[in-house]
């Protein structure tokens, strides 16, 4: 039987999905369960829409958005649900992702998207992210989350070899 998703992972296109996939492979490990799709604010408009206008009815705890270019999909999503959106700007070919991160990061005031680094590394720490907010009603990821960190933490060697 599986979960339900606590989280959604959402990208204005199938060339994003190598960078948000680093995203997916954390809610793996961490046993979190979570729908990948999508969704692009420009040529999918309707199925923004929809998508987040029924995030919260449908479960979902926090939406990671991942956008480059012009980067509209995390801002856009935020401004239709209350769950929490986490920016992560995809890298670019024109500006190499600068132009992703600031479009995400400039929100008007009223409408927050919590904005990540660019490229895999902002998708890995917007899931450990949304995974330390999950954590903390529930004891169990929390255990999960910890080990997690402590694994981190002993991989890296005092000296280099």
């Amino acid at each position: 039987m599986s979960q339900e998703p606590a989280i959604g992972i959402i990208m204005g296109s199938q060339s994003d999905w190598p960078t948000m996939q680093a995203a997916s492979r954390i809610l793996d490990e961490l046993g979190i369960p979570y729908e990948a799709r999508i969704v692009s604010a420009h040529r999918t408009p309707d199925r923004l829409y929809d998508y987040a206008k029924s995030a919260e009815g449908r479960g979902l705890r926090a939406i990671i958005a991942g956008a480059g270019g012009a980067a509209h999909l995390p801002g856009m999503a935020a401004a239709m649900t209350r769950v929490p959106v986490l920016g992560v700007p995809v890298q670019s070919r024109a500006l190499d992702g600068m132009d992703s991160l600031l479009s995400i990061v400039q929100m008007p005031g009223g409408v927050p998207v919590a904005t990540f680094a660019i490229g895999e590394a902002g998708a890995k720490n917007a899931a450990l992210f949304a995974a330390a907010m999950l954590a903390t009603t529930d004891e169990a990821l929390a255990a999960r989350l910890d080990d997690f960190r402590e694994k981190q933490t002993q991989s890296v060697t005092e000296v280099p070899k």
